[in-house]
Order: structure tokens, then sequence, then C-alpha cells
């Protein structure tokens, strides 16, 4: 796919820089006569289906985000619609960093793959796509509850840890997806990938905090059924941009549970039709599981597991401590006592922030070979440092330009001649920064007099830990970079023609000019140069259905025979359904 430059509106000028390099200009010219086509079976097949199925008002949802049935979206129209109820829409390529996709979900904007499923994966892609993206999660958010907790999703799915093993598997379905998606690739290259995809998924340890909100994700937004198990309703966006998925999924044979919190647990496998699905009885509950979730996330509970967690990521974090401080960077250690923190430590350039705002002076650049501190009480005193005020400081020798001796609660020992005091605005202490100072727990050195100046952080506690930096301005790269881009399809010379002949009957169906001639010299080289082909057929055979004509029935008998062909039998009876209607 090409990128192009493109123009942000007044939602998408709110995301955060980071998320800037993942959007590109819909490459709408690249879209081919084939793509169109297949688009427009897949979009009447569910309208026709879902109308009677779905949650709500499909139809009028498909209106309501400027999704139109018979032409591939263009994201320009959906965002002039979308504006409307407080969203936007943007073109990415392909698979994105689940972080990231939660990144653009928290902020009210739509993540649309610009690419589009080719008619060999019409029924079911395992790649991400216009269809599955456009059509099947942006009619659903015209519900205001829905809305709400897809934007609730995306800001706890920001905070998520994730670990190595989530970013390796990440990479491999990627890649999975898209070569199951390329025509042309070989049946070596996908047995490969799919061994990978394989192996990475029997091997994941214990799952992550984004692993497990990547289940809750894929079990509502996308594959989600609403309503009781007698009489369930389709919301998720797998199913409803899936035309074999969206059938399935009501048999009585396919098991149906009820969805709860231990969903999280559940994985799932991108690549195949899902052997579950999970209801929910209201979008109201879909919230309420997810906040019983939340209870247990790292942002909320804090202390040595959320920071255990933050170590394990090998990725930027967040620790906040009860005076307010918030410490940015990639942790590297940490050292407790009685399954409590008592020093923290990052091994990477570190951001300090107060409230949410940098404080001057101890960016990444200042900090850039990390930072430690220690957590916790001073020996002999049950008051928080934090909470001391100058006097009570100067009762126990802390004084500026003073040599000091500290004592912290789990034999963490600093010695040191201050040299600042830092208060925020509310008068409780955050910072002391010393020279000359020494940091020891037990007989191991933390930080020594040659090391420069030791700036110490107050916070009796860590109250919160989550992913990613307080403020992506701190570390302006944080996003991330995909290893590599997804395959694109190259298409054959001969590949090439078939796609002018679909674009030769758009035209015509478009403008309503009819030529039976030229209709005709199609269809005789579909006959000579492409067996098989179905689609632009029925494309022909609907321009001229009632037409009287014998080349109307020779139509109807060429397709007859196609349904030889069990893999496109059912596609072409229902596709003559769909023009007798």
């Amino acid at each position: 796919m090409k990128t192009y430059e493109i123009e942000l509106n007044s939602i998408t000028k709110r995301l955060p820089k980071y998320l800037h390099k993942y959007i590109i200009k819909q490459p709408y010219d690249d879209y081919t006569g084939q793509n169109q086509a297949v688009w427009r079976y897949v979009m009447r097949s569910n309208v026709d289906f879902l109308q009677h199925v779905s949650y709500g008002d499909f139809v009028g949802g498909l209106k309501k985000t400027g999704i139109a049935i018979d032409d591939i979206p263009r994201m320009e129209g959906m965002n002039r619609i979308l504006k409307n109820i407080g969203w936007a829409a943007v073109a990415v390529d392909g698979f994105i960093p689940p972080s990231v996709f939660m990144g653009f979900q928290a902020n009210n904007v739509l993540v649309i793959s610009a690419e589009m499923r080719t008619i060999e994966h019409i029924e079911y892609t395992p790649a991400p796509d216009i269809i599955h993206e456009s059509a099947g999660h942006a009619p659903i958010i015209a519900d205001p509850e829905y809305a709400t907790y897809l934007k609730r999703f995306g800001e706890i799915g920001c905070k998520a840890f994730s670990k190595p093993q989530d970013d390796k598997l990440f990479h491999a379905i990627r890649e999975l997806s898209t070569i199951k998606e390329n025509p042309n690739s070989s049946e070596k290259s996908i047995k490969e990938s799919s061994e990978l995809v394989e192996s990475l998924q029997n091997n994941m340890g214990e799952l992550s905090e984004m692993a497990k909100i990547r289940n809750l994700h894929w079990w509502t937004v996308e594959y989600g059924l609403i309503g009781n198990i007698e009489n369930p309703k389709i919301y998720g966006a797998g199913l409803l941009s899936s035309i074999k998925e969206s059938k399935e999924c009501l048999n009585k044979s396919l098991s149906k549970l009820p969805y709860n919190v231990n969903v999280a647990e559940v994985n799932f496998d991108i690549t195949t039709p899902q052997p579950q699905l999970f209801i929910t009885p209201s979008f109201k509950f879909l919230s309420e599981v997810l906040e019983q979730f939340v209870d247990k996330m790292s942002f909320k509970i804090g202390g040595l597991k959320g920071i255990q967690n933050a170590i394990d990521s090998k990725k930027i974090g967040t620790v906040e401590l009860s005076s307010g401080v918030q410490i940015s960077g990639v942790f590297s250690n940490v050292i407790s006592e009685n399954d409590e923190p008592i020093y923290i430590q990052t091994s990477s350039p570190t951001a300090l922030h107060i409230n949410g705002v940098e404080i001057p002076n101890h960016g990444k650049n200042y900090h850039k070979d990390g930072f430690g501190s220690p957590v916790g009480y001073i020996v002999g005193s049950n008051k928080p440092l934090e909470k001391f005020l100058e006097h009570e400081l100067n009762e126990i020798g802390i004084i500026l330009n003073k040599d000091v001796n500290l004592n912290f609660i789990g034999r963490i020992k600093i010695t040191g001649r201050l040299t600042n005091k830092l208060w925020d605005g509310n008068g409780n202490l955050i910072m002391l920064s010393f020279i000359n100072c020494t940091v020891t727990h037990n007989k191991t050195i933390l930080f020594q007099p040659d090391w420069g100046i030791y700036d110490m952080v107050l916070g009796k506690e860590i109250v919160s830990v989550f992913s990613g930096s307080v403020s992506y301005n701190s570390f302006e790269d944080d996003g991330v970079i995909l290893s590599k881009k997804p395959l694109q399809i190259k298409y054959s010379d001969k590949q090439k023609l078939l796609h002018n002949l679909y674009k030769q009957v758009r035209i015509m169906r478009n403008k309503n000019d009819i030529k039976v001639d030229i209709l005709q010299d199609i269809f005789l080289k579909i006959r000579n140069d492409f067996s098989g082909e179905w689609l632009l057929v029925l494309e022909i055979y609907e321009l001229l259905y009632k037409s009287n004509l014998s080349f109307e029935k020779e139509l109807l008998k060429y397709l007859e025979s196609l349904k030889e062909n069990i893999q496109i039998s059912n596609l072409i009876s229902t596709g003559l359904k769909l023009i007798r209607k």
C-alpha cells in the first residue's frame, strides 16, 4: 500500500503524537474492481442476513457511520458522519500492536485497516481488512452505551502490561494472517508460519495483563453475542463482517456460554473459526465485568505485583507513589521485604512527573542512565517523609548543605550532603537531592558518589503501576515499531486483466449504461481465460436479470454449472438469491 500526506481532523488532532506514525492515507485508488465487487457481495449478503439477527438496527448503524453497501467507504466520508457521535476513523496498514490499537480506541478513534480481503477469503479472512473494521466495528458505536464501553476498554488497555512473548506472538500472527490472505503464498510458507504461531501459543507461560485484555476484547468487541442462550443477537465485529461465521455462530451446535471475568483466561486463534462464543445480557454488564478485571490490574493495585509486571514487560512503564510522584522508564529491579517494595530502579532514560506534569530538569535527558529511589518509611517514624514539615525535617537532621544519614525500613541506607529540597504545590515534600552520596542495601551498593547527584523521590508506597509514560511527550518514540510491513499482494498481468474486467462491469452498473455486446465479450474472456470465476459472472447476470435475453439464460446456466464446485456453490446460491430479491 502507498502512503501519502494525510489531513487530521478535530478528533484525530488530539491523538498522542506517538500514534500518528501508524496512520496512513487510505489508498482508495489501489482498490481493484474485484475488491469493490467483493465488498458489495459481502455487504449485501450481510445486510440481508444480519438485519434479522444482529443487535439493534444494523442497517441504520451503517447509515449513521457513513458506510455504503455498494462501494468501499472512504475515510473522509466516514469521518464527516462519525464526528456527529464524537468519533473518528483512521486508516492503518494491516495489523498494529494491541497497545497502539487501544490508544486509538481510548481517544474515540476507530482503527480501519486499509487492506481489502481477497475473493479467496470472501467468507472469512484471517487478516484485518476494511470490511471487518468498518462494517463490523463502526455500526455498533452508534449505541452510546456500547461506545462508552469501547472507550473505557481503550483507556484500560493502554495501561496494561505485556511481555516479550506477547510481541513475538503478535508478529507471528501478523505474518501468518497476511500470508494466508495472499493467494500467491506457497503451502510451505503457510505451514512454517502456522507452526511458529502454534509453538508460541503453546509456550506463553502465565498470561500478561495485555494478553488477558486481548482475550476480553476478542470475546466481546470481536466475537460477542448479546441476549440469552435461547435467542442471542450478534454485536461482535468479527461476526458482523464474516458471512460464514455470522450464520454458523447461531447454530445450536456451537457452544455458547455466559460471559464473565474468567473469560480473560480463554485464549483464541485469529486464523480459524471460533470453537465457542460468550453471551452478555447487556452492554452494561460488559462494563461491569471490565471493572471487575480492572480491580486486579497493576494500575489499580500498585505494590510489589505491579512493579514486577513492569519489570517483566521490559518496556517503558510508570510507577506512581503515594506522594503523587510518577517515575517513567524501563524498570529493571525491585528490592522487597515482607512482600512490600522498598527500592525500585530503572535502567533506561527516565522522566519524573508530579501529578501528570514533568518535573522541570528531571526529564529523560537528565536521568539518561536510569533512576533509583527508596519506597516506604524511615526507621523510627510512622509518618511518611513526604508529609514532614520544614521544622520536622530539621529536627531529624535533614538540613540543606549538611551531611544527612537516612535509614529506611528494609535496611536501605542513604548518606550524603543535602543540596536541594523540592516541594509540590500542596506543600508535600517530593524530592531530596544529594552530592557525595552513597546508597546501600545491606552490603549492596545501589549508588555511589562518583555517579553524580542522587535525586531521591519520596513516597510511602506504590499506589499505581501502568504501561507507558505519563506523558508521551517525554518519550517521543515510545510507540512500538513494527518489525516489518505485512506481505503485499503482487498481481500478475492475468490477474490485472481480470480486475479490469470487473471495473468495466462496475462502471456500467454505476452509470446505468448496460452494453450487452461488451458484457458478452467479457463473458467470453471469462470462459476462455478464467475458468472458475464466479463473482464477475454473477455481477453480469445481475445487470441482465429479467432482460429475457438468451444471454441471460446462458449466464445462469454457466453459474449453475460452477456450483459443482462445492467451495463456491453456496456463494453462488446466495448471490442468486439476493439478485432475485
